[in-house]
């Protein structure tokens, strides 16, 4: 099941793609978004992790920190975010249990791959709490970037 708006947020540390240990406690008071993705260097992701790096002053103008969060091991996230230039954190949940306590988590991902990412956006106010949620169940749909923004825009 996933979190829902007014929960507080499953804590976490992960490593980055540089493999230094991040947690969500490092941007107490600080706005986040959490943006789950499948897998690294496929069409979707790609797409929707560059409008993000497109739109960074958005969210830095938001008190924001952005997190990209998948499965994929630091290597490949931090290959991924070099030849795409992203200027946010790629966090990877390779033993997948931040994925879990999202609920943001394929137990079988199109057919065959066990222990997938599901792609989500987590709004995270500077208190912990979940401040929007969306969860999809198809991992060729994007977050609703709008309805995100707005979130922010009352925080």
């Amino acid at each position: 099941m996933s979190l829902q708006v007014g929960q507080q947020a499953p804590s976490f540390t992960l490593p980055d793609t540089d493999r230094n240990q991040v947690s969500l406690a490092d941007f107490s008071g600080k706005n986040v978004v959490l943006l789950f993705f499948p897998m690294a260097f496929t069409g979707v992701c790609t797409t929707e992790l560059c409008n993000v790096r497109d739109n960074i002053a958005l969210y830095n103008n938001a008190n924001a920190q952005v997190l990209g969060i998948s499965v994929d091991s630091p290597f490949t996230l931090a290959k991924f975010k070099e030849e795409q230039k992203l200027n946010f954190p790629l966090l990877s949940d390779f033993n997948k249990e931040v994925s879990a306590a999202y609920g943001a988590f394929y137990d079988v991902f199109i057919g065959w791959m066990k222990g997938v990412s599901k792609r989500s956006a987590f709004v995270i106010d500077g208190a912990g709490v979940v401040r929007y949620a969306e969860v999809l169940e198809s991992a060729g749909d994007l977050p609703n970037f709008e309805a995100i923004n707005n979130t922010l825009a009352t925080l």
